[in-house]
C-alpha cells in the first residue's frame, strides 16, 4: 500500500464527494480516482478494499467538520447564558450544512453500517466521543441546561440539518433559525 498522506487524503475527500453524490454503491476505487483526477487503479493502490475505504471516509468526516480553535476559543468567551448557546448551536448547524456533502456522505455510511459490522464499530466510536466531547464541553462551559440538554439538542439538530440538506424547500432559512432557538429554549426547560 501507498503511503503518501496527502494524495490518501485527497482520496478520501474524493470518496466523500463520490459517497455524497452517488451512494454506497457509487463508492468504487474507479468513482474516486475520476473525482481526484489522478490516474485509474490509484486508490486501488491506498486502500486494501472498499471496507477500508469506509472506514477511512467515516474518520475524515469527523475532521472536517469539527470547529475550528478560533470557534472553540470564542465559544468561551463572555456569558454563557441561553442567548450564547443558541449562538453556538446556529454555528453548529451552519458549519455543518457548508459542508453538505460530508453530511450526505454521512448519512450514507450509517445506512451502510447496517450492512457492515465493522464500519458499524467505527461510527459507533467515533459518533460515541463526539457525543462524549460535546457533554464534557457543557459540562465545563459554564451554559445553562444539563446533560439531557445537550442530548436533546443534538437529536433535534441532526434531523434539523438533514432537512435543510435534503429538502431545503421544506423550511425557510427564517423558519430554521426560529426552530434553533425555539429547541435550545425548550431543552432548556424554558
Amino acid at each position: 500500500m501507498r503511503t503518501n498522506p496527502e494524495r490518501r487524503q485527497a482520496l478520501i475527500d474524493a470518496a466523500i464527494e463520490v459517497l455524497a453524490r452517488e451512494g454506497a454503491r457509487g463508492l468504487t476505487f474507479r468513482a474516486v480516482d475520476a473525482e481526484a483526477a489522478v490516474p485509474t487503479g490509484t486508490a486501488s493502490n491506498y486502500f486494501a478494499s472498499r471496507d477500508e475505504l469506509f472506514m477511512q471516509v467515516g474518520g475524515r468526516i469527523y475532521e472536517r467538520l469539527l470547529p475550528d480553535e478560533a470557534v472553540l476559543a470564542k465559544s468561551r468567551e463572555g456569558v454563557q447564558d441561553r442567548a450564547r448557546y443558541a449562538e453556538l448551536m446556529h454555528e453548529l448547524v451552519d458549519r455543518i450544512s457548508a459542508f453538505g456533502s460530508g453530511y450526505l456522505a454521512l448519512l450514507e455510511l450509517r445506512l451502510e453500517s447496517t450492512r457492515r459490522p465493522e464500519l458499524r464499530a467505527v461510527l459507533t466510536k467515533r459518533i460515541r466521543e463526539d457525543i462524549d466531547a460535546n457533554l464534557a464541553h457543557h459540562a465545563a462551559s459554564g451554559l445553562p441546561g444539563d446533560s439531557t440538554s445537550v442530548l436533546l439538542l443534538y437529536l433535534a439538530l441532526n434531523w434539523l440539518i438533514v432537512e435543510r440538506l435534503t429538502l431545503p424547500d421544506i423550511f425557510t432559512d427564517q423558519q430554521l433559525h426560529e426552530l434553533v432557538d425555539i429547541a435550545v429554549r425548550r431543552s432548556l426547560g424554558e
